[in-house]
């Protein structure tokens, strides 16, 4: 009898663990010895592959794709990416685009710049019809703000005006970055809109709410704030997937599987864990060491 116990009790375990299961979100595009799209999908470690960047946009640029080494936007030779795109689709992976990152020449001047930057991003990226595609006809499956400079002004609106399109069909999924000090200082307010499907917060250069070795309380009053605040479908753990992918933040494997992840797993909004970079990935095969912990 006791064993059928023991047996039941265990199928329990399973059950919650399964229930709250996470998934790996990697950013993929800034180091040309990452691999490509097609082996980054093929590996198997990722629920959602996200292309950085999109550096320059808005008040009257023109857009312009920055995806480092693997390809060069300037002669259109980044339309070769669309077939790896599909296959990575095809495994269930999805694939966004993230406008913005550390270093670019992008903010939003009004309303209407906003309505126009979501315009050219229906139309070059998402479901819409354009004859300068810069990634093939491939479908991105959604948005990244990844907004680390300009200015706070008028990211909710991009982020109404491109929700505005998921009712033509293919929903455009909506994610974000933010750092973990909250709120954020560039996104807070778009935040707030509730449009948004996955935020992947940076737990990463910023001490004050990130995990220092055997003390995780800051990092989970930190995670408590955004889960409890920000009205996303699921909130992710971003951090560094090396030492020297970020200028601090890095938590260890066996810390993250042992102290953190047990800390944080219990929240209905939990979604998992989001590595930068693919580059740094491979560097420390942090991803396989973690996944199944995820």
């Amino acid at each position: 009898m006791a064993s059928k116990f023991l047996l039941l009790g265990l199928l329990m375990q399973i059950l919650v663990v399964g229930s709250n299961a996470g998934g790996i979100a990697i950013y993929w595009g800034q180091n040309g010895n990452e691999g490509t799209l097609l082996e980054t999908c093929s590996t198997d470690n990722y629920a959602f592959v996200i292309l950085a960047f999109l550096p320059t946009f808005g008040n009257g640029q023109t857009p312009m794709l920055n995806l480092a080494g693997h390809c060069d936007p300037y002669s259109n030779g980044c339309v070769s990416l669309s077939d790896d795109i599909k296959s990575c689709q095809a495994k269930g992976i999805k694939v966004i685009l993230s406008i913005g990152g550390g270093a670019g020449s992008y903010y939003l001047a009004s309303s209407e710049d906003a309505r126009q930057v979501a315009t050219y991003l229906w139309n070059n990226f998402l479901g819409g019809k354009s004859d300068s595609r810069p990634l093939g006809d491939a479908v991105l499956d959604g948005i990244d703000f990844d907004i680390e400079g300009g200015t706070n002004q008028h990211w909710d609106e991009l982020a109404r005006y491109l929700n505005g399109y998921s009712k033509k069909g293919k929903k455009v999924y909506l994610t974000a970055a933010p750092q973990c000090p909250f709120p954020d200082a560039w996104i807070g307010d778009a935040l707030k809109t509730g449009l948004f499907d996955y935020v992947w917060v940076q737990f990463y250069n910023n001490p004050p709410c990130q995990y220092t070795s055997g003390a995780v309380s800051n990092l989970e009053d930190a995670w408590k704030q955004w889960t409890s605040s920000i009205p996303a479908t699921k909130i992710f753990l971003g951090l560094p997937a090396a030492p020297q992918a970020a200028g601090s933040g890095f938590i260890p494997s066996s810390d993250l599987t042992s102290t953190v992840l047990p800390a944080i797993k219990g929240s209905e909004k939990y979604g998992g864990v989001m590595l930068w970079s693919k580059y740094y990935d491979d560097l420390t095969g942090y991803s396989s060491s973690i996944k199944t912990h995820v």
